[in-house]
């Protein structure tokens, strides 16, 4: 799998449209904790934790309620994944093996 292209697209989808930091928080962390597999560095991740809490009042993705400003803060996830996240994160891995 190209990480490196995983990242790299990343961050020029979220750093256009902020609002993509919420899925791409959520596939990085079901990555990481649910699949011990990770797509991101944990450098990108902790970074997208810092930017999302600093933009945190200007997004208004759909499941921005499934994060929490604590989580993000400890830089970690503990809560529930949307039913869309597993194959989003497949559909992802597949575009770049």
């Amino acid at each position: 799998m190209d990480l490196d292209g995983i990242e790299k697209a990343c961050i020029d989808i979220c750093d256009d449209n902020p609002n993509m930091l919420i899925p791409w928080y959520l596939m990085a962390a079901y990555a990481y904790y649910v699949e011990d597999d990770p797509i991101l560095s944990d450098n990108r991740f902790d970074q997208m934790a810092k930017r999302i809490l600093h933009v945190w009042n200007d997004i208004t993705h759909m499941h921005k309620e499934c994060l929490t400003q604590d989580m993000l803060k400890a830089g970690t996830f503990i809560g529930e994944y949307p039913s869309r996240i597993k194959g989003a994160l497949n559909e992802l891995r597949h575009s770049y093996r």
